[in-house]
């Protein structure tokens, strides 16, 4: 996997963690944590943006931290599973996953 789509998944990843963070921290070392993974994601985005089209970049790493979020409060938070929701998820996905498949990269700066 190239190095600037792996920026981007990492940094969805974190994004889900500031997302999470952003609802249920209450102490001040949940809180620390949550603005290092905002740093952490945005900063990744960033640079995966220096090779990816920054719309394409943005649009996954959106797409993922929705998907991650969604399926994080159904596992960890209890939120009702829904067949729907989780086929909206998918189709997101599927958009994700394309944007992908026709995105070329540009040479490093």
């Amino acid at each position: 996997m190239q190095k600037a789509w792996l920026q981007v998944f990492i940094g969805a990843f974190f994004e889900v963690i500031w997302v999470i963070g952003l609802k249920h921290a209450s102490h001040y070392i949940e809180w620390a944590g949550t603005i290092v993974a905002i740093f952490i994601s945005f900063y990744l985005l960033i640079k995966a943006g220096e090779t990816l089209p920054v719309g394409t970049s943005y649009a996954v790493f959106v797409g993922l931290g929705t998907a991650g979020t969604v399926v994080s409060d159904i596992v960890f938070f209890g939120e009702p599973f829904s067949f729907l929701r989780i086929g909206f998820i998918a189709f997101l996905l599927i958009g994700v996953i394309g944007l992908k498949l026709v995105t070329e990269e540009r040479g490093e700066a």
